[in-house]
């Protein structure tokens, strides 16, 4: 990714090393400033607690522990990761819904609807080597 992304092509994120660990870094995400004024703060993951980490694999040995660093994602793919991991449940479990009230009764449904989201999850977490490398975050030092 390009490291003079503007911030209207890419999402960019101020955070600390936390930890180097086998070609991976993990980053402290700082609070961001900007979530007060915020008029979506209340449905965003972001503005809920206080710290977050982010794992990010980095071959480049040149960052040091706690070392001031921007996260950088393209804004394409945020918008790819907010509908793997909120659209597609979401359309996946109103679809099994209607199509099993069709069969099996109303309660049945329900809960094979809610049971559907099981194996999905699991399989998202079987392809997450695909996903990090779809999904990929640069770090960039301050």
């Amino acid at each position: 990714m390009e490291s003079r992304l503007s911030e209207k092509d890419a999402y960019v994120h101020s955070g600390v090393i936390s930890k180097k660990d086998n070609g991976s870094l993990i980053i402290s995400l700082d609070e961001n400033v900007h979530c007060e004024s915020c008029r979506a703060k209340s449905t965003c993951g972001i503005s809920e607690s206080g710290s977050k980490e982010v794992e990010i694999s980095s071959t480049d040995e040149s960052f040091a522990l706690n070392e001031q660093v921007n996260v950088i994602l393209k804004k394409g793919l945020g918008l790819k990761a907010v509908f793997w991991a909120y659209i597609f449940p979401f359309l996946l479990m109103v679809l099994t819904l209607m199509v099993s009230s069709l069969f099996l009764k109303e309660w049945m449904a329900g809960i094979l609807s809610l049971l559907i989201l099981v194996p999905y999850y699991l399989l998202l977490y079987v392809l997450r080597n695909v996903f990090k490398k779809t999904f990929k975050i640069s770090v960039v030092k301050i």
